[in-house]
């Protein structure tokens, strides 16, 4: 049997090849930071999701080692067994406090959060009202679930509240939105999702993970740039990308929320705990978060200074305030194009087209980091111009 499919396959690939929508992976071999060693040669990156320059901190290194030696390597074991130590209930503890949550659950990602979330909770007397283009994890979290699924348009409010009505027979309804959208760097209408959720008296859920950490004036994510706070039933983010860009995602929510997560949430009941070396540096992660006032006032004026620099170049690019800054190229094969050319001249940026984003949108997502100093901003936005006007572009 394997030989019919083995030949559907490789048709597939081939199409996929053709249409300019094929991915290769770029190996590094070096550490995560500004500049990372690919393919041998030295370049600066652009698409790390390292928004604060965490990733290979000197603190954060020395914490996981120093798990490493106290606490042992791995769990080998679910939370409920024999995988929880005090570190992992500390670790809990400390992202309850900073996002002003009752209680947080630890999970192996935010995508084994998001989907472990909705099945747990509602059946099919409920309805969630989903955006458009929420992350993936949402979307397949939700198609587990037994409740009514109703899509609304990309923070189309007027079409959220149509929902909404359109569910009032549910016994609850559930607003599920990311907080920051990670294609285009939008930030999700907040104050109005908490507004029309109060009138229609549901409850609202946030994956904030391309904010915990750094956006808003405290780094506690979209919830408090667009000040919600408290009014946000749920917040499901990663702990791989500011927080220090390993692995793990959690949950915050409310006492009783939390607690029949840990009863009943797939996800949690049966993979196995976070490695200790992971949580140990995750805490030191958080302690600099904390304290990372310059860090985010840094990344801010990077943010600001470069989307103001490559708009005036004369690219196409999605207006926003969030690191995350898409230049758009429409087509896929000439974003890869692009992207391949600034590599040769030692900027790495990665294209992205169908199907991780619509047909005919295809972009570079350039992404800030606190790191990144003006002198690595410049040199990227002059290998941008140089690239843009060779492939007629500009």
């Amino acid at each position: 049997m394997y030989t019919h499919l083995k030949t559907h396959l490789q048709q597939e690939l081939n199409a996929i090849k053709e249409a300019g929508l094929y991915k290769d992976e770029r190996i590094l071999s070096s550490p995560q930071g500004v500049f990372i060693e690919v393919k041998g040669r030295r370049v600066i990156n652009m698409c790390a999701n390292n928004y604060l320059g965490l990733s290979n901190h000197p603190a954060i290194v020395s914490a996981a080692k120093a798990a490493l030696d106290r606490r042992g390597y791995g769990m080998s074991s679910v939370r409920f067994i024999c995988g929880t130590q005090d570190i992992h209930k500390e670790l809990e503890q400390r992202l309850s406090s900073f996002l002003n949550m009752e209680e947080s659950i630890l999970y192996t990602s935010c995508f084994d959060a998001n989907t472990g979330l909705f099945e747990t909770l509602l059946d099919e007397r409920d309805a969630i009202l989903s955006d458009e283009l929420n992350h993936a994890s949402i979307i397949d979290g939700i198609r587990l679930c037994k409740a009514k699924r109703l899509r609304f348009r990309h923070m189309d409010m007027n079409d959220l509240e149509e929902r909404l009505k359109e569910a009032t027979d549910s016994r609850f309804r559930l607003v599920a939105t990311d907080g920051v959208f990670s294609m285009d760097g939008d930030v999700a209408p907040l104050r109005d999702i908490c507004t029309l959720a109060e009138r229609y008296d549901a409850i609202v859920m946030v994956d904030d993970s391309h904010a915990t950490g750094f956006f808003g004036p405290n780094g506690r994510g979209s919830i408090e740039h667009c000040g919600v706070e408290g009014k946000v039933d749920i917040i499901t983010s990663t702990l791989g990308k500011a927080m220090g860009g390993a692995t793990g995602g959690f949950t915050g929510s409310t006492k009783e929320i939390v607690s029949f997560l840990r009863q009943r949430s797939r996800p949690y009941l049966f993979s196995n705990t976070l490695a200790p070396m992971v949580v140990a540096a995750t805490i030191e992660a958080l302690n600099l978060t904390e304290r990372g006032v310059d860090l985010r006032e840094h990344l801010s004026m990077n943010t600001t200074y470069f989307r103001e620099e490559i708009t005036r170049l004369g690219f196409d690019v999605r207006k926003g305030v969030h690191p995350i800054v898409p230049i758009m190229t429409g087509e896929a094969a000439l974003a890869s194009e692009l992207a391949s050319s600034l590599f040769e001249e030692g900027v790495y940026v990665a294209a992205f087209s169908y199907p991780v984003v619509p047909k005919g949108q295809a972009r570079i997502r350039v992404q800030i980091s606190a790191a990144h100093t003006k002198s690595d901003l410049d040199f990227v936005l002059d290998k941008f111009g140089k690239a843009g006007k060779a492939l007629h572009i500009l």
